[in-house]
């Protein structure tokens, strides 16, 4: 029987050659990461991140304004030396919004069955900023190697212009009118009553002793 008798010496060696692969297909992934030819660099990240404060946020905000504008940002430096100069192009964003904190309990008044008034705080211009991703710088004149303080300067300039921009363009009546298309209906469907809103009256003033 020489077939059986050479059957029974390939097995032995059939049997080997399987373990082996079945070995192999277990630590080729672990013994990747200690490939030297390997291409892609192995990184490591250590963080140890700590909460330093907790605040509690009730703004609730209501209209958003984008504003475009071309800053020219001078500054005198030596005497008889031309001013130093900057010129930005400038994205800044705008926010309107109520904050509901201010909502005192005198504020909220049931009328019967079917009405509820809210008298709102008055509105605030909760956020104003530049967008960096969306502004440059176009030009630096005459900055004597100080042009990253010129630079600075001219965005912490237009950053107020930002805020005055928004005030003198009516965001905060703006927020006002978008406090009964926003507020009101999710107050009518919470409540299920007509929902009244009115602006808060200001605290009178108290005379001073003399």
């Amino acid at each position: 029987m020489p077939l059986a008798r050479l059957l029974r010496r390939l097995l032995p060696l059939a049997f080997l050659v399987g373990l082996g692969w079945f070995l192999w297909k277990k630590v080729q992934p672990a013994l990747a990461d200690f490939d030297p030819l390997r291409s892609e660099p192995r990184v490591t990240v250590t963080h140890n991140t700590v909460l330093q404060k907790v605040e509690s946020l009730g703004r609730l905000e209501l209209v958003r304004y984008h504003f475009k504008d071309v800053v020219e940002y001078k500054k005198s430096t030596y005497r008889f030396l031309p001013d130093a100069k900057v010129a930005l192009i400038v994205a800044g964003d705008a926010v309107g919004c109520l904050d509901l904190r201010k909502v005192r309990p005198q504020d909220v008044v049931f009328e019967g069955d079917s009405v509820v008034r809210v008298a709102l705080p008055p509105a605030e211009l909760c956020t104003w900023q530049i967008d960096h991703k969306n502004s440059k710088v176009y030009s630096v004149e005459n900055g004597f190697f100080q042009d990253a303080e010129l630079v600075d300067a001219g965005y912490k300039y237009a950053e107020q212009n930002v805020r005055r921009a928004a005030l003198q363009s009516g965001i905060l009546a703006q927020t006002n009118q978008n406090a009964e298309l926003i507020l009101r209906p999710m107050l009518e469907t919470m409540t299920g009553r007509r929902v009244v809103l009115t602006r808060q009256l200001a605290a009178p003033v108290r005379p001073r002793l003399q």
